[in-house]
């Protein structure tokens, strides 16, 4: 009984002192490289990696989402380039759910910023917004991950292109 005893005392010690603080006991948040994307089942989107082609003013953008997709009654329905202004640079509307590929990657181009403007992408939930889990960076120096406010230039949610449908 001793034994047992103490093996459960080090494995409560273990679990307490060796587990992430940041994120609470029951958290539903999944890791996915070295980028904690939520997951509470409400819709939540993250960029989780973006990867640049191109020349100056003529970028394509490949970019990483991860995504609480269900169907279309709740998937990612577009990314976006957004300078620190809440400038709409570029937005690559996506006309389907990735229900079975995530994360997934889509491309956008062209995308007219110089190799110096720093921008943040973000992605877009058709039925709960912005993701706050976001890339901040520029194409010289590239993207590292950003934690922005889902307020920051909400007022682009009604900026055209939207989408008009969801496919599937």
């Amino acid at each position: 009984m001793g034994r047992l005893t103490l093996l459960f005392y080090a494995s409560t010690l273990f679990f307490f002192c060796c587990s992430n603080s940041d994120t609470p006991i029951g958290d539903e948040n999944q890791q996915i490289g070295d980028t904690i994307v939520e997951s509470n089942g409400t819709g939540v989107v993250s960029v989780t990696e973006v990867a640049i082609q191109g020349n100056e003013n003529h970028y394509s953008f490949n970019v990483t989402l991860s995504s609480d997709d269900t169907g279309c009654q709740q998937y990612a329905d577009w990314w976006e380039v957004v300078d620190l202004e809440g400038h709409l640079r570029y937005r690559r509307v996506l006309a389907h759910s990735h229900v079975n590929e995530q994360p997934f990657t889509r491309s956008g181009a062209p995308i007219a910023i110089t190799a110096n403007t720093e921008v943040y992408v973000r992605a877009h939930m058709n039925n709960s917004g912005y993701g706050t889990k976001a890339m901040k960076g520029t194409v010289a120096d590239g993207f590292e991950p950003f934690n922005l406010s889902k307020d920051f230039a909400a007022d682009l949610e009604t900026v055209q292109p939207l989408p008009e449908n969801c496919t599937f």
